[in-house]
């Protein structure tokens, strides 16, 4: 309900009846009376915004018992003064405005009305003294509402308090504040009250996402679990939707682009559901999760994501996972050059360079593929990056296993390894062997000879045997000796 709602909603239990009494004539006059002066005031707020408070303030003592017009003048000078920065007034016309929730409106119409005040003076704090009157707001109307046993409002007055310290980050007030709200919601024996179920997802939501914010993965992990556990309530979407959100950012963390991508979607279809503007960063998220996935599903092809296609808020990251789709490398690195504002969220900002190596990698590779030996300069100048990046690259692709080959650093050039030339490596190590166990064969078994020779290199100095294997390595060819010379290198042999 807008605070600026002329109406108040009845209450169940009220009343009709036909009775008329003598002075009915002089009540109504002066209920006509009072309305004309509440929207003659109105009509005050833009031009003179100071006579207007002084007309609103004016109503409350013209009734003779507190009521709805006193409420709503009330309500309507606090909201003057607190946008001309006349904070202290408008905290004691506050307190003035809480002793009518208790008999001079319905229950339900005080909460909204109390609920909505709190929002609007939460959005319109933009200077420090603005946001100390803040605490006094919530102080007064913790009060009000304890004193009156009203635990429903007092719940949701402490929540939105949380959640101003959350947003100003003080972390310690934040804690204190949830432990007595968990406390709140619980039984005696310290189990949650499936009556408050409702009001524990809220709790839970605020303390996720503090975790998440401080990076407590460890609690953050076992309080989401449990969040999502909790049966016994019916939650508002945005609830769930932040619960979501701040589970995929912690399956991010842990590279569980799977589970990510879950939560990042039911994130924003709760999102989605509620209305809050939070859908288009979360969608955001769930786009880069896809890129992370390594995954060739278009992600607009759900029926919830759809209608977001061609929305111009997340064309950006619509053109960067399209060209990492195609593994088209320059029009990744152009569409993140020429929206460089993605960056601005700290979690896009810090997950995009393992997206940025994903792309360029699979370029790499790509290009690569034809060729045995390269320039490390050439494969920069065509990927339009620096040549310490593809070293790095290169070295990740080795040690990995996705290319067979070497960086020699000092020529600056990426050999690799054909097939062909690991078969006839081995088959010359398999020749080698062969050789070397014959030779031992013919001349140790020999009759009336013993060798004192033993190696095979030792009688035949003529042939390198590992140079031999290396050259082969390099793709090279050894050069044609003679395997004996007379006269030189001949094996010794004596009498047994």
């Amino acid at each position: 309900m807008s605070d600026d709602e002329d109406f108040m909603q009845e209450s169940d239990e009220e009343q009709y009846d036909f009775e008329y009494e003598e002075d009915d004539d002089e009540q109504e006059a002066g209920d006509v009376g009072i309305e004309n002066k509440y929207y003659n005031a109105k009509q005050l707020k833009l031009s003179d915004p100071q006579d207007a408070i002084a007309e609103f303030l004016g109503i409350p003592p013209l009734e003779p018992d507190k009521g709805e017009w006193g409420f709503k003048g009330l309500k309507q000078a606090i909201k003057l003064e607190f946008k001309l920065g006349q904070y202290d007034q408008a905290a004691e016309h506050f307190a003035e405005l809480l002793t009518y929730v208790k008999s001079a409106v319905t229950r339900n119409y005080s909460e909204k009305s109390i609920n909505n005040m709190l929002d609007y003076i939460e959005k319109g704090a933009d200077e420090s003294a603005a946001v100390k009157s803040i605490e006094k707001f919530y102080s007064l109307t913790l009060q009000s509402f304890q004193s009156t046993n009203n635990e429903r409002l007092w719940l949701k007055t402490n929540i939105k308090l949380a959640k101003l310290l959350l947003d100003r980050k003080e972390y310690s007030a934040v804690s204190k504040k949830l432990r007595e709200l968990h406390k709140a919601c619980q039984r005696p024996d310290g189990s949650d009250d499936p009556g408050k179920g409702t009001y524990s997802l809220e709790i839970y939501a605020l303390e996720i996402q503090m975790l998440a914010e401080t990076r407590n993965n460890k609690q953050l992990k076992t309080l989401y679990n449990r969040a999502l556990k909790v049966k016994s309530a019916v939650p508002h979407p945005r609830i769930m939707g932040i619960i979501r959100e701040c589970g995929g950012k912690m399956h991010m963390s842990e590279e569980n682009w799977k589970e990510a991508q879950s939560d990042f979607f039911e994130s924003f279809r709760n999102y989605d559901e509620a209305g809050s503007l939070q859908r288009i960063q979360v969608l955001k998220y769930l786009l880069l999760t896809t890129m992370l996935m390594k995954s060739n599903i278009n992600p607009f092809d759900s029926q919830e994501t759809k209608p977001y296609k061609t929305d111009p808020r997340i064309s950006a990251m619509t053109e960067l996972v399209d060209a990492y789709q195609r593994d088209d490398v320059h029009a990744y690195e152009k569409a993140l050059r020429n929206n460089q504002d993605i960056l601005a969220d700290p979690f896009i900002a810090e997950n995009i360079d393992e997206v940025t190596r994903n792309i360029r990698t699979k370029g790499v590779l790509k290009l690569i593929a034809p060729y045995t030996r390269m320039k490390l300069s050439w494969i920069a100048n065509q990927l339009r990056i620096s040549e310490p990046e593809v070293q790095d690259i290169l070295s990740f692709l080795i040690i990995d296993g996705k290319i067979k080959g070497s960086v020699n650093q000092q020529a600056g050039t990426l050999e690799i390894t054909s097939a062909a030339d690991i078969s006839r490596i081995q088959a010359l190590d398999s020749l080698t062997t062969s050789i070397n166990e014959l030779f031992g064969a013919v001349f140790r078994e020999g009759e009336g000879f013993r060798i004192e020779h033993t190696s095979f290199e030792d009688a035949t100095p003529g042939l390198d045997v590992q140079a031999l294997a290396s050259l082969a390595k390099a793709g090279g060819r050894p050069a044609q000796r003679p395997l004996h010379r007379p006269g030189k290198g001949k094996p010794v042999l004596t009498p047994l």
